[in-house]
């Protein structure tokens, strides 16, 4: 079923609603869809690298505005609705562990985690399930999924398709060590 959901991506990536797609993708990933939108916003890059910029907007926008549903599946309905998701995914131990790290670290865990390719709907149904803070949920939504998206746009965008397979393959590396390096810098920042 997977492999059938990935093939029908690809093929909404050069439909001529693409966009439309795209947005769509990224809003119901952010809840409930199985697939990263990276499958969409990949090739539709590669496809148009000037117009790379807009497409990992709209993935960004659309991805931020789907967390709020995922955020309100946590908030209202986490006992139903949230746990079967959760269950669905096999995230639901992660879900627990994630408590005492929202508690502890708060926007950092969002913006952490938000840039990874771990699935985003643990995130955002955890947020809601906690109560985590609306505002602050906001704006470190934008800031991870915006860096997520942007840095595999401008990446493509620089390389082109040699470093597609290296995205697709190693994105979690990718992902990973932009936020090692992020983290680094913020904290040489502080003690300089």
């Amino acid at each position: 079923m997977l492999r059938r959901t990935y093939d029908w991506m690809m093929d909404k990536a050069t439909h001529d609603h693409a966009l439309a797609w795209l947005a769509a993708i990224s809003f119901i990933e952010s809840s409930f869809f199985p697939i990263p939108p990276d499958v969409m916003l990949i090739p539709m890059v590669l496809a148009a690298p000037a117009r790379g910029l807009r497409i990992a907007l709209i993935c960004t926008l659309a991805s931020v505005i789907g967390g709020f549903l995922g955020y309100g599946i946590g908030a209202l309905a986490m006992d139903t609705v949230g746990q079967a998701i959760l269950n669905a995914f096999h995230l639901a131990d992660k879900f627990e562990a994630m408590r005492p790290l929202v508690d502890q670290y708060g926007v950092w865990v969002i913006l952490v985690k938000g840039m990874t390719p771990i699935p985003y709907k643990l995130i955002t149904i955890t947020a809601g399930a906690f109560h985590f803070d609306l505002v602050k949920f906001t704006l470190a939504s934008i800031v991870a999924r915006g860096m997520r998206f942007f840095l595999v746009t401008l990446l493509l965008m620089r390389f082109g398709t040699p470093i597609r397979a290296f995205v697709e393959t190693r994105l979690k590396l990718v992902t990973t060590a932009f936020v090692v390096l992020l983290i680094g810098g913020v904290l040489a920042l502080k003690l300089l």
